[in-house]
């Protein structure tokens, strides 16, 4: 579900058409697993925001000669949307689309995604540099190419809030600055509901399929097995289901849990180094104290043998405390853990149900 929209965000839902949807599968399929970049264009009409075209960023040739080595590719990529030679390009295109009489206004960028893992500092920065310098009225398109492998389109559309905007803006991300902000993992990222629309010309096509359209919403499949049946051959009373006995975890499942593992020992390391921080902290300010204690004697002393006082000042100089790190990667380690843990509860309701109902054969020991 969507988070809830902040009365300040100009857009309320994203309306994208399908041929746009079907151009960025095709692109982000084609560079999988390297991440995958674009622009989007379209207009806002009274906080909808519809998109109708799309085309890639250019590949440069650094990134096709290291695609041997992924996190190299991967970081190219990424950061491939603000680039300056691709927004030249971006703008040029711009200008052609325009000349042929086609919606030419920038309204963000799309991305693509492996297992759900998107929320990282190029997303923000890249996102950052539209909603600033683009257009206030823009959204990053999220595709996730896994998910989708798995029978059901994940396509999500985001925006960056606008407390995130402001303290990101400030690049102030200490404790202190938090709290004042009231700023947390959730108010990241803002989700817009997102619904693809087909053109009236697509619509009577469709229409005139011999087969009748579905009036019903289509089951989701659970599982790569399900995708093999056809739901339109007709089955026998009582069909046995052997698919529904399977006790095999699907593999989506099983590597998400394991991300979502490396991102929870992610955030202790981030929890350590705070921890170290602070320790680094009490011992200077310990240090600070006790010269100060001992400074105020000594004037006291002098004072008392009426000789001028030595300056209170001088621990500034003599003592360094210690910088606080950010907490920018806390916070959006802790945003692409509620990721991760949204999708495992979505895929854990039938494999839990049929690991309860195995129980006594697979542990016979137990009651």
């Amino acid at each position: 579900m969507a988070d809830a929209i902040p009365k300040e965000s100009p857009l309320k839902a994203v309306q994208i058409e399908a041929l746009v949807v079907l151009k960025v599968i095709k692109h982000c399929s084609q560079t999988f697993p390297t991440v995958a970049t674009g622009s989007i264009v379209g207009m806002d009409v009274n906080g909808l925001l519809q998109i109708t075209n799309s085309f890639p960023f250019p590949t440069a040739e650094n990134i096709q000669e290291s695609y041997h080595d992924s996190n190299t590719a991967s970081s190219a990529a990424a950061s491939a949307p603000r680039l300056k030679s691709n927004v030249a390009y971006q703008n040029e295109m711009i200008k052609y689309l325009r000349e042929v009489n086609v919606d030419a206004n920038n309204v963000g960028w799309y991305t693509s995604a492996n297992m759900g893992n998107f929320v990282n500092l190029a997303m923000i920065e890249n996102q950052f540099f539209y909603q600033r310098e683009m257009n206030e009225s823009t959204v990053a398109l999220v595709h996730d190419v896994s998910r989708s492998s798995q029978g059901s389109l994940s396509m999500r559309a985001f925006r960056l809030s606008p407390t995130f905007m402001t303290q990101y803006k400030e690049s102030k991300f200490t404790t202190e600055n938090l709290q004042k902000s009231g700023l947390s993992y959730k108010d990241i990222l803002v989700e817009l509901p997102l619904k693809i629309h087909n053109s009236h010309l697509l619509t009577s096509y469709l229409h005139q399929l011999p087969s009748k359209p579905r009036t019903q919403d289509l089951t989701i499949p659970t599982s790569l097995g399900a995708l093999s049946k056809d739901s339109n051959l007709p089955q026998a009373p009582l069909y046995p289901n052997l698919d529904s006995l399977d006790l095999s975890i699907d593999p989506f499942l099983e590597k998400t849990c394991d991300r979502l593992l490396d991102s929870i020992e992610t955030h202790y390391v981030e929890l350590n180094n705070h921890q170290y921080y602070q320790r680094q902290l009490g011992r200077e300010q310990a240090k600070i104290t006790a010269w100060q204690q001992k400074r105020k004697g000594e004037n006291a002393a002098r004072v008392a043998a009426k000789q001028t006082p030595l300056p209170e000042d001088e621990w500034t100089r003599l003592f360094k405390l210690p910088v606080e790190p950010s907490r920018l990667e806390g916070l959006l380690n802790s945003r692409q853990v509620e990721q991760y843990a949204r999708q495992v509860d979505g895929f854990s309701a039938t494999i839990s149900s049929k690991m309860f109902a195995a129980k006594s054969n697979l542990l016979p020991g137990e009651n």
